[in-house]
């Protein structure tokens, strides 16, 4: 039965057609760069990474699990030292590389800090297909305000519980 498909086929088209004439929020074409639809919370594309104040001082402590978890294994991750070679928690180094990352969103859900988030930006222009999609942690890094106006309902959340754990730590044990 080719030609009753095809009917079928060709009766949704035209009402999707006709519907966009009446309805605004049918499918029509949305003239890209200079205006673009709104994404939904839930939407998620390339991984950013969290600052509160300033961008030096990244909520990520440098624990490597997200780099372990990776399913394409695009996360790369070097630990800041001090003088002495001691290990400070930060990161020297964290690279993403987007042409690999599949947005999959297992580094959020195993970063224990809250430092690793998904964002809603999915255009990445570049000249240049190798060093150009390679995301370094300057590159990476947002604001906890821009986290705030992509995601507010998680990031209210994410808040609350930072600042129980920072308020259970700073009580005093008796």
């Amino acid at each position: 039965m080719f030609g009753l498909e095809l009917l079928r086929g060709l009766a949704v088209t035209a009402r999707n057609l006709i519907g966009s004439y009446f309805s605004g929020d049918r499918m029509v074409t949305v003239q890209y760069p200079e205006a673009a639809r709104p994404t939904p919370e839930n939407f998620r594309n390339f991984p950013f990474l969290v600052y509160d104040e300033r961008p030096e001082e990244l909520r990520c402590v440098a624990c490597k699990i997200c780099e372990k978890e990776c399913p394409p294994q695009c996360i790369y991750i070097e630990q800041r030292r001090d003088e002495k070679g001691r290990p400070i928690k930060q990161p020297e180094v964290f690279d993403i590389d987007l042409a690999v990352c599949m947005s999959c969103a297992i580094c959020v859900e195993v970063c224990p800090f809250d430092a690793i988030k998904m964002d809603h930006q999915f255009d990445h222009p570049t000249d240049n297909r190798f060093s150009g999609l390679l995301a370094d942690k300057w590159k990476l890094a947002r604001s906890n305000q821009y986290y705030h106006s992509i995601r507010p309902a998680e990031a209210a959340e994410v808040d609350a519980r930072l600042a129980a754990e920072a308020a259970k730590k700073a009580k005093p044990a008796k």
